[in-house]
């Protein structure tokens, strides 16, 4: 797997641990924010399954818009050969 030369922003990276340490965060935002922290400081790849789901939140309007946020940091970040 190529290395990523992309990473988080400082805005999306707070976005993201917000998210983490609220408790009332939805399991979908945290899986987003939890991605998007991973590729803060690292060059990680996005993996397949990831972008599968933060493709699903963007399509559908049962999310909100920081899940939304965090999705499309995640899918900026991704395998565009995929």
């Amino acid at each position: 797997m190529a290395n990523n030369k992309k990473i988080t922003s400082d805005k999306v990276a707070s976005l993201a641990a917000k998210v983490l340490g609220n408790p009332n965060s939805s399991e979908i935002a945290k899986k987003m924010a939890g991605s998007a922290l991973s590729q803060k400081q690292s060059k990680h790849q996005t993996g397949s399954e990831i972008e599968d789901s933060a493709s699903k939140v963007l399509k559908s309007d049962k999310y909100s818009e920081t899940t939304k946020t965090l999705a499309g940091s995640i899918l900026s970040q991704s395998n565009k050969s995929r």
